[in-house]
């Protein structure tokens, strides 16, 4: 392997960790509008929060897909073809979330449940099935030495894809609530926290069930014991000063603890996988490498140059964007304090 196949490999993991940091919170707030929010007015302060930022948010997932396809074309031929029909579900869930910020803006109040309701379920399906996606890929796929994957049912809905998902959803969910914590003032707030403060406990037991079948049903604890271990370690006292941050009601602490619990784990299934990028169920000498599955080197250095120069900018903007919507949202009608 050369440096710059490690290198994309490497800038793929952090694509999709800034994703699950960034939109992991906008999925957990569009969550909350139908399980948190009591009434339209709370529904459309929780909207509010993340109005300004989550289709910026969605590049990042944009920008993996690209760099995917760009730097490792036989993965990207290998993913998208062997997870078709989740990824359309997951396109389906982008799709009507999407549409739902703007159709629940211009109805009348008593026709905003509908888009309530889509905006709601498009944010579960997308983290519930790239939970499922991620899970099902890191356990194996039956991948045949051409790159073809024929998969049957079981394959990608099992235990372990099904945990793997629903933890991806509740830290997604939790993320979000801490968000909120941060964004919002009023009851919704107070809410917020203490839906929170119970749903830790939830998540600790996910957290042992999901550790227990990654030993059993990966190969983790053999190729990398240490960073696995290690990663797994992390995970988990992220967990913890976000649950004590959330009682001592430190929300920022909250915030970016949860978020980086969502990065350790992107980490975990990256350095797990590595050096392949898809695990055979059929025999390890059909799994995807990083060696074989990636661009020319020439095609690998003209990226390297063009990302580095502008990934800058695209963080510069990002931080700036924050900055200006950094405000407390005080009512339903946006206003800010």
């Amino acid at each position: 392997m050369s440096i710059t196949q490690i290198l994309w490999f490497v800038l793929i993991g952090i694509l999709f960790a800034g994703f699950f940091f960034l939109e992991g919170f906008d999925f957990g707030v569009g969550m909350s509008v139908q399980t948190l929010a009591h009434n339209e007015h709370e529904k459309d302060q929780v909207v509010e929060t993340i109005g300004p930022v989550w289709d910026g948010n969605e590049v990042w997932l944009i920008t993996a897909g690209g760099a995917i396809f760009a730097s490792f074309p036989y993965w990207y031929a290998s993913l998208f073809s062997g997870y078709y029909l989740i990824l359309l579900i997951i396109l389906v869930g982008l799709i009507i979330r999407g549409v739902s910020f703007e159709f629940r803006h211009r109805m009348p109040t008593d026709k905003k449940f509908i888009w309530n309701w889509t905006l709601s379920l498009g944010s579960f399906i997308v983290p519930f099935f790239f939970g499922v996606l991620f899970i099902s890929m890191v356990q194996g796929m039956p991948l045949d030495a051409q790159g073809n994957m024929n998969a049957h049912f079981t394959d990608y809905i099992n235990l372990f894809s099904v945990v793997g998902g629903v933890a991806l959803t509740l830290l997604c969910y939790l993320h979000g609530l801490n968000y909120i914590g941060l964004k919002t003032l009023g009851p919704i707030r107070d809410r917020a926290r203490n839906y929170a403060e119970a749903l830790y406990w939830v998540l600790y037991a996910g957290l042992v069930v999901f550790a227990i079948l990654l030993f059993f049903k990966t190969d983790f604890f053999t190729v990398h014991p240490i960073s696995t271990l290690s990663l797994l370690v992390v995970i988990v006292v992220l967990t913890l000063i976000a649950n004590v941050a959330v009682v001592k009601n430190r929300e920022g602490w909250a915030f970016i603890t949860s978020g980086l619990s969502l990065v350790a784990l992107v980490g975990l299934l990256f350095a797990g996988l590595f050096p392949r990028v898809m695990v055979s169920s059929l025999g390890h000498q059909y799994d995807l490498l990083i060696k074989n599955a990636s661009s020319s080197p020439y095609t690998l250095h003209i990226m390297t140059i063009i990302a580095f120069t502008v990934l800058p900018f695209v963080l510069a903007y990002t931080v700036w964007t924050y900055y200006i919507f950094r405000k407390r949202i005080s009512t339903s009608l946006g206003a800010r304090s």
